[in-house]
């Protein structure tokens, strides 16, 4: 070719360019910001309502509904779902990944506005925000204290601590969670409220008066000023428990009445809605967040060399612990895979040089490495990509496919040198002869991942950043080969005349394999129905395997934490679920291989809680985390009072609380009937002992109080109703009033009655309000208090009335056979009018499954053209990509014997696959093509070319197996999912290599054009 010819007559000019691209690729190296996973978060848009006061029902007909209508036409929806709570609605809208945040954020407002005029008049505004999937703590941080209330820890963590971490570079901010944050609490007596004749609301407009802070100007004279400062504000609880709130009088005559006749007055804490503990210490959780762009891991060393400064900061006996750190098993995961890199590359060097014996043959392709690893980091740079699991995965396979067209340049050069060319006339003439084969390997591998690039959802986006990255590198290897490798060939390689011991016999083993090779070969063209018999039998295999092989999303990978969910009974109380989140800990208290456990009670309800268990490190324990879960699962199970089980958290960045099923059933039935179906389904999946932990969201059996005020009676005493709602919502709810200063922070004053005075239902009956004539009357005269039950929440999917039945996973049950399952089960149990769906992580697994068949086809059809536009011919690309099924049926022979699953990550290996393995037919096909040219029959040629290019095919085998070895037999963070590509790029080599050797020559026999001595090679014409 002319561009190997120019870099061999310069090979200044040919060490420039490669240099070039080492120098861009480092600088676009330095610039690549690094994450778990590409960025594949969908955006979502959530439109919040408030309407006091509002049952689910009203909320679902009158604000869910009209919003999900207006919202269901903008551009670019995948889906609506809405929750309707007492007073509350909530609409998620998750758009395709295509959609800009912005846009879409923007689109939601507009449709919500053209509706506003529809909605109840006094509800508060819709409250419209887009959901930042970076928007969770990556790292958790619990202080805690001997020596200290809740109250002065959280003080000490929001006042010092938490300005300090949210300047750290790469933190966009720093949540408290378990907080006891100061509050003036000032408790009232009913009774002694009822006696004074006061309300709740007395009290509220004495504290509004008397605690206020305005500013009250200066004093000028000619010369001085003064800034007066009025000391109206309180804050000290003597202070407000000092308040009066009337003026009384008796036979003995005027008295004041404070706030200390009528209740007490304490600081104490806002709100006790939640409890955290570590390691079975109370405790207060900071969580830092980063900043969309910000790099993990420079966030976690910045935190890990500011904190022992923050703790030598702290009172005496206040310590700080890293409770959870997401970013250790990145930087375990990227460390990883950068050691497999250095494993592979010393493979392929030792594969090399087994082949080749010679010292400066070997450093030819070596060079190959790291100019096309590195100068793949430009192409990642350009297409905005990061530096994540999937690019390095992308990396370590590219070791293996880089050298190999340096090598297929190097060998072919070899030969004629050792043949007794000169070297430099070598240079010329390999190169020109196999310049052509380079370019159609390379541009196939490239095209099978055209159609990856057009992949849309998350796991597209996944399989874009891994394909590119891939195609990147092996496109620079062929730039290489094509320049660099002749150029060095040329001035590294010469003629021995005689060699070692060592080489000789490694010579006659390969020409002794080479020989036999020819013999079963001649012998196999001789039978060409039996070769055609076993190439139909392996490729049929792929039936039986396809069908014999678990699917699942992704495989769970042992991140070196556990997430454990507890969840009670409906109305239950905070110190209901602490009581078994004590138990939970014991259980971690006395589990192997558990370093720290960090657990909140009453989040995201009261109801409900979550723990973070951290193991050990990898090379400190013997088995891995699903081990650990299994141990702990019947423990959990065991546990009376509350729905509790371990999980570990999913792959590719899903919410820890999220389970693996998501079954949604829809109906525009009423909810009853909805449940009654729902109860049948859930008595034929308790059969499946592959599901556990089975729930729905569907609970329409919430505790609750309905009072209902008598408005006659009401109008009769001159009470009006929204005094007695007020009322009710001061002393059993609490209401802050104003606020008070305290070491220059701002804290809020709240009335509320005493928690003894409001434990029973009867309790709202004995609350007294003020009637016109100035008397006292207990709300037992006015309403009714009676005990319901109402649904805890209403929810829509796709517009329409939904249930989603969750359910975890036992080991060895995949998610495909597990939604199969539920998908037959409903197909027998659902009347008409019922459909269903799926959310979650088995929403994504149904849509991966389906656009990678696709993608596959596509890949399939690409290559087909290509190949066809460079051979100009339709038969010979059908000839090489025969192969493919045969490496199939390795690939998923050797994802079976090692107990691998269909998931993104084998799926992935498979569309690269079928790249790699049409190399070998490539150089098959094309060198026989020149011989047939140069006047030889078919078979004649198709042996000769078989027999001369079973040495590059070897070496490229081999290179490319034993650099995906590393990855098959990984071990450490995210192993699991490296494992999985290794074990299909090594069994679909082994197996469509070996058979490959003796189907493509076959079928070149039976289809391959007939070509006369006196035609020039289509190859050869393309090279002059």
């Amino acid at each position: 070719m002319k561009i190997s010819d120019l870099c061999i007559r310069r090979p200044v000019f040919a060490t420039v360019l490669s240099l070039s691209i080492l120098l861009v690729g480092l600088v676009s190296y330095t610039r690549l910001p690094v994450r778990e996973y590409p960025k594949i978060d969908e955006p979502v848009v959530t439109v919040d309502t408030t309407y006091r006061g509002a049952s689910a029902e009203i909320v679902e007909s009158q604000i869910s509904k009209p919003l999900e209508d207006s919202l269901a036409g903008i551009e670019g929806v995948d889906v609506i779902t809405s929750i309707s709570r007492q007073e509350n609605s909530q609409i998620s809208v998750r758009f395709k990944l295509e959609r800009h945040p912005d846009s879409a954020a923007s689109d939601v407002r507009d449709r919500v506005s053209r509706v506003r005029n529809k909605l109840p008049a006094d509800i508060d505004e819709p409250v419209i925000a887009k959901v930042e999937a970076d928007a969770n703590p990556i790292i958790w941080i619990a202080f805690s204290s001997d020596q200290h209330s809740a109250l002065e820890v959280t003080d000490v963590a929001n006042r010092i601590v938490k300005p300090r971490l949210q300047t750290l570079p790469g933190a966009a901010d720093v949540r408290v969670f378990g907080e006891r944050k100061f509050a003036m609490r000032i408790w009232l007596d009913r009774d002694r409220l009822a006696a004074f004749n006061l309300m709740p609301q007395d009290v509220e407009d004495a504290l509004r008066r008397q605690n206020v802070e305005v500013p009250a100007g200066r004093i000028e004279s000619r010369s001085r000023e003064f800034s007066v400062v009025a000391r109206t504000d309180l804050g000290e609880a003597a202070q407000f428990a000092g308040i009066i709130v009337k003026q009384a009088s008796d036979a003995r005559g005027s008295y004041p009445v404070r706030i200390a006749d009528l209740g007490r007055v304490e600081i104490g804490a806002a709100s006790e809605r939640s409890s955290v503990r570590f390691k079975g210490r109370p405790a207060v959780a900071l969580g830092v967040i980063k900043q969309a762009t910000a790099n993990p891991l420079e966030l976690s060393r910045a935190l890990r060399g500011e904190l022992p400064k923050v703790i030598g900061e702290l009172p005496p006996g206040m310590t700080a612990n890293i409770a959870y750190d997401s970013s250790v098993f990145i930087d375990r995961s990227i460390d990883a895979v950068f050691k497999t890199i250095g494993e592979a590359m010393l493979l392929v060097l030792l594969i090399i040089f087994i082949f080749l014996r010679n010292f400066r043959a070997t450093l030819i392709p070596l060079v190959t490495i790291p100019v096309s690893l590195i100068g793949a980091f430009a192409l990642m740079l350009a297409l905005g990509f990061t530096i994540n699991t999937l690019t390095l995965l992308a990396l370590v396979l590219a070791i293996g496919l880089v050298v190999d067209d340096a090598i297929v340049v190097l060998e072919n050069i070899y030969r004629h040198i050792e043949a007794g060319m000169p070297r430099r006339k070598a240079a010329f003439q390999g190169a020109q002869e196999i310049g052509f084969a380079v370019v159609a390997m390379t541009i196939t591998l490239a095209a099978v991942y055209a159609p990856v690039a057009f992949m849309t959802g998350r796991t597209g986006k996944l399989f874009v950043e891994f394909a590119l990255t891939l195609a990147g590198a092996v496109l620079v290897s062929g730039f290489v080969a094509l320049t660099l490798s002749p150029m060095m060939c040329s001035l590294l390689l010469r003629h021995e005349a005689r060699h070692g011991k060592a080489y000789v016999a490694v010579e006659n083993l390969l020409d002794a394999l080479t020989r036999a090779y020819r013999r079963v070969l001649t012998a196999a063209l001789a039978q060409r129905w039996l070769v055609m018999l076993a190439f139909a039998l392996v490729a049929g295999a792929n039936v039986f395997l396809l069908g014999a092989l678990k699917s699942e999303l992704a495989p769970i990978e042992d991140r070196g934490i556990i997430i454990g969910v507890f969840l009670g009974p409906e109305g239950a109380t905070l110190d209901y679920t602490d009581q078994y989140a004590r138990q939970i800990e014991d259980l971690y208290a006395h589990t192997a291989d558990v370093e720290r456990y960090f657990v909140v009670a009453g989040n995201p309800t009261v109801s409900q809680g979550i723990s973070f268990v951290g193991l050990t490190d990898w090379q400190e324990r013997k088995r891995n985390s699903a081990a650990v879960v299994k141990e702990l699962f019947p423990k959990f199970s065991g546990i009376p009072g509350v729905l509790a089980f371990p999980v570990l958290p999913p792959s590719l960045g899903q919410s820890p609380r999220e389970r693996p099923i998501n079954f949604v059933i829809v109906t525009s039935a009423s909810y009853v009937e909805l449940d009654k179906i729902t109860a049948r389904l859930l008595d034929e999946v308790a059969k499946n002992p592959g599901l556990t932990n089975v729930d729905t969201d569907l609970k329409l059996n919430k505790p609750e109080l309905s009072v209902i005020v008598n408005r006659d009676k009401s109008m009769d005493t001159g009470v009006q109703i929204e005094t007695v709602g007020r009322t009710l919502e001061t002393m059993l709810g609490g209401r802050q009033v104003t606020r008070f200063k305290r070491e220059g922070e701002q804290y809020d004053v709240i009335v509320q009655v005493a928690n003894a005075d409001r434990s029973t239902p009867s309790d709202i009956r004995d609350l007294f309000v003020r009637a016109r004539d100035g008397s006292m009357i207990p709300l037992a005269n006015l309403l009714s208090v009676d005990e319901t039950v109402s649904p805890r929440e209403l929810n829509h999917f796709g517009q329409r009335r939904a249930v989603t039945l969750t359910a975890n996973l036992t080991p060895g049950y995949a998610m495909g056979e597990a939604l199969q399952f539920l998908e037959s089960t409903a197909g027998r149990v659902l009347p008409p009018g019922y459909a269903i769906d799926y959310a979650g992580q088995s929403r994504e697994f149904k849509l991966s499954s389906s656009s990678l068949a696709l993608t596959f086809m596509l890949a399939l059809a690409f290559i087909y053209l290509v190949l066809a536009a460079q051979f100009e011919s339709f038969r010979d690309p059908f000839i090489i990509m025969l192969t493919v099924p045969l490496s199939m049926t390795g690939a998923l022979l050797a994802l079976l014997l090692s107990g691998g699953t269909l998931n993104v990550y084998s799926q992935i290996g498979l569309v690269t696959l079928v790249g790699l393995i049409t190399k070998h037919g490539i150089l098959i096909v094309e060198f026989a093509n020149q011989l047939q040219a140069q006047g030889r029959g078919v078979r004649q040629a198709v042996i000769e070319a078989s027999e001369l290019r079973l040495r590059p095919i070897l070496m490229t085998t081999g290179a490319m197996v034993l650099g995906a070895i590393p990855l098959a037999l990984g071990s450490g963070a995210g192993a699991e999912s490296r494992q999985q590509i290794g074990w299909v790029i090594v069994g679909g080599l082994l197996l469509g290599t070996f058979l490959t050797l003796f189907v493509v020559p076959t079928v070149y026999t039976l289809l391959a054009r007939r070509q006369s001595g006196v035609a020039m090679s289509r190859a050869a014409g393309e090279a002059g």
